[in-house]
C-alpha cells in the first residue's frame, strides 16, 4: 500500500494487534484502540496490565492491523515500533479524549459528552499513554493482485 492507502487503511479499521515481548521472553498479543496521530498511533492502557509491564521494561512492539475474509481480500499494516509511555495524567487525560472522539461519547462538533469526559478523568490516574512510533513499516493489499497468486 501506499502512504496514503496506509492512512485511510487505519481510518477506517478501528482494532490494532499489539504485539510486546513478555516477562518469560515470549510475545504478548492484545487487541487495542488506537488513533493515528501522523506516522504513529496512541492509545491507553491501564498501567498495572502486562502490556504495560511489558512496554516499561522493553519500550518496542510490533502493530498489526488487518481485514478481509477471503485471500483475495487480504490486506494490512505491520509496524514496527519504539513506544513512549506517558505517566503524567493530563497527558494520558488527553489520550483518552482523543479516544473517545473516535470510538463515541462526542457530538458531531467533537466535544464529549459531560460523563465521557468524567470518566477520563477518573481513569487517567490509573492509566498509561502509550505512543508508538514506527521504525519498519510493511503492507499489503491482496486486491491489488488480481486474482493471480
Amino acid at each position: 500500500m501506499t502512504d496514503e492507502e496506509i492512512e485511510h487503511f487505519l481510518d477506517e479499521q478501528k482494532i490494532v494487534s499489539c504485539a510486546t515481548i513478555g516477562p518469560r521472553g515470549r510475545p504478548h498479543l492484545v487487541p487495542l484502540w488506537y488513533v493515528s496521530d501522523g506516522t504513529a498511533l496512541r492509545g491507553w492502557t491501564f498501567a498495572k496490565s502486562q502490556k504495560a509491564k511489558n512496554l516499561e521494561r522493553d519500550p518496542h512492539a510490533t502493530l498489526q492491523v488487518e481485514a478481509g475474509i477471503q485471500y483475495h481480500e487480504l490486506r494490512g499494516v505491520m509496524f514496527e515500533c519504539d513506544v513512549d509511555v506517558e505517566h503524567d495524567d493530563a497527558r494520558v487525560a488527553e489520550y483518552g479524549r482523543a479516544l473517545f472522539r473516535r470510538y463515541g461519547g462526542a457530538d458531531k462538533e467533537g466535544e464529549l459528552a459531560p460523563e465521557v469526559e468524567q470518566m477520563i478523568e477518573t481513569q487517567a490516574p490509573k492509566r498509561v499513554g502509550l505512543r508508538f512510533t514506527p521504525t519498519r513499516t510493511v503492507s499489503w493489499d491482496h486486491r491489488k493482485l488480481g486474482g493471480v497468486y
